[in-house]
């Protein structure tokens, strides 16, 4: 398998080259299959966890043993940028995987219908206006956040649920040029979270189509990696599962690129456990070992190392933006306590200098007017 994976990366190398420059812009080198994706399967939009959280579509990846499914997922954005997904094109006789990315503008992501806001071309789901993003309801299951609203969207919903593009039976969409502009214009890699998501996903043995049969158990999730709990919700529905079989690796691969030579079967396939044969001089470049790295693979750890080092300075970034909203909240909430001693203490300042009741308004004490209307004495009555 690892043979097999090897030699995928180094014909992929090869098909990029072949590729136009303006159907680049977005590639990813050294994923190259022969056997289509499956249909997308059905499900259900976990709650959005709360403000500033953009919806990631589910996607089937690729791993040693086939398709897996990764769940879709709120994912905390990169203030002002937008989530353009991954998609698998059709190109010359393989299945090319095409990675998403996060930039300004969303672009082409091969009229894939992925849903709730995704309709094939462009995002339907909402929008960011001044540090805040704005959800739309009618495509969001958005209950606990602030900043809503209503738009109608018309969803052209497959039959199929197709999940590549061009091919037999895939999606006819064409890059437009606002869409090829976005895709040329400086991206920010999937951020950490992603990352870890879709790792978590390849680990999970009940993920892969073939265990699945294309209708996975957890086919979304509230959060990235979080793949228990009422956050996460399994598929409803998918469309039959059929894989096409695996090429023979000793029947020449139907290529129209004259700088790829047929190829010729291992010899050291031929006689599991026995010492591999000599090689016979030919005019292609010999076949890398198991253990050997070859320059596409290095250049693909150096991709791999380099956009693990733009996820840690984005999510450092994001931090420092959380931790100053923090800090600003904390100082507006001292600002208000601040407030509100000050109001008080002028409270009591008035009460203390307010005049007191004047005595003469009050009614004299009963004593003093039954001393006033004490009856003269004897003597003076006589006189």
């Amino acid at each position: 398998m690892r043979i097999a994976l090897l030699i995928t990366f180094v014909a992929a190398a090869v098909l990029v080259l072949t590729i136009p420059v303006q159907s680049r812009a977005q590639v990813a080198v050294g994923i190259s299959v022969q056997i289509g994706p499956p249909a997308l399967p059905v499900y259900e939009q976990p709650i959005c966890p709360g403000d500033g959280y953009i919806w990631a579509p589910g996607y089937w990846a690729y791993g040693d043993d086939g398709y897996y499914w990764v769940p879709g997922t709120w994912v905390l954005a990169p203030v002002g940028l937008l989530w353009t997904p991954g998609y698998w094109a059709f190109q010359d006789d393989a299945y090319i995987w095409y990675p998403g990315y996060w930039g300004p503008q969303v672009g082409f992501y091969g009229g894939i219908f992925y849903g709730y806001g995704y309709v094939g071309t462009g995002y339907e789901g909402g929008y960011w206006d001044h540090g805040a993003f704005y959800y739309n309801r009618s495509v969001n299951n958005v209950t606990n956040v602030r900043n809503v609203y209503n738009k109608t969207v018309v969803n052209n919903v497959t039959a199929n649920n197709v999940s590549y593009n061009g091919g037999p039976g895939g999606s006819s969409a064409q890059a437009t040029p606002a869409e090829m502009a976005a895709a040329r214009a400086p991206h920010t890699p999937p951020v950490s979270s992603q990352v870890e998501h879709e790792n978590m996903s390849r680990s999970n043995r009940a993920q892969f189509a073939s265990v699945n049969h294309g209708k996975p158990g957890v086919a979304a999730t509230a959060k990235p990696a979080e793949f228990s709990g009422k956050g996460a919700v399994s598929a409803k529905a998918a469309a039959p599962y059929n894989p096409a079989p695996a090429r023979n690796p000793g029947q020449p691969k139907e290529m129209n690129r004259p700088a790829n030579p047929p190829s010729t079967p291992d010899p050291r396939t031929a006689n599991p456990g026995q010492p591999p044969n000599p090689r016979q001089p030919s005019a292609r470049p010999e076949r890398p070992n198991e253990n050997s790295n070859p320059p596409v693979e290095m250049k693909r750890q150096q991709d791999i190392q380099k956009q693990q080092q733009k996820q840690e300075q984005e999510q450092e970034k994001i931090n420092g933006q959380q931790q100053k909203m923090n800090e600003q909240r904390q100082k507006e909430m001292q600002n208000q306590q601040q407030q509100n001693q000050q109001r008080g203490a002028e409270e009591r300042r008035q009460q203390e200098t307010r005049p007191p009741e004047q005595k003469r308004e009050q009614p004299q004490p009963k004593s003093q007017q039954q001393q006033k209307e004490k009856p003269k004495p004897q003597e003076e009555e006589n006189k």
